[in-house]
């Protein structure tokens, strides 16, 4: 058995983590997000303007976090969107589309009782380095 060395990710362009764990790791040639909510780096506070800018703010989250690890989101093999209400997966898929309009990768999306901070989405992805 081979032995990968675990890189912890870390980049000021993202949220600070909300508790005890990494904003993304790096295990081989992956790399592994901890969900992203709608939390505006600069601020520390949510986005307004609904789901669609929540999801806006995980995503370009995601994308900082992937490029502090030397890939993008054209890496991602697999993502999992958290909604707090699926009535709003239409909204949420739409904006999503705009990220990963080409080759998009595997996704589930489920419907969860509460996020972090009220948020109504939390993404997290698997990428390729």
């Amino acid at each position: 058995m081979t032995s990968t060395t675990k890189k912890i990710i870390k980049t000021d362009n993202v949220p600070s983590a909300i508790g005890p764990y990494s904003v993304g790791v790096q295990g081989g040639s992956f790399v592994f997000t901890a969900g992203q909510i709608g939390l505006n780096p600069l601020t520390g506070e949510m986005v307004t303007g609904g789901i669609e800018s929540q999801t806006r703010q995980a995503l370009m989250n995601l994308q900082n976090i992937l490029e502090a690890a030397g890939t993008c989101l054209d890496n991602v093999m697999k993502t999992t969107v958290f909604l707090k209400d699926m009535n709003d997966f239409a909204r949420m898929n739409a904006v999503y589309a705009e990220f990963f309009n080409q080759n998009p990768p595997a996704r589930s999306a489920v419907q969860v009782a509460a996020l972090p901070k009220n948020a109504e989405v939390e993404i997290e992805a698997i990428a390729m380095v």
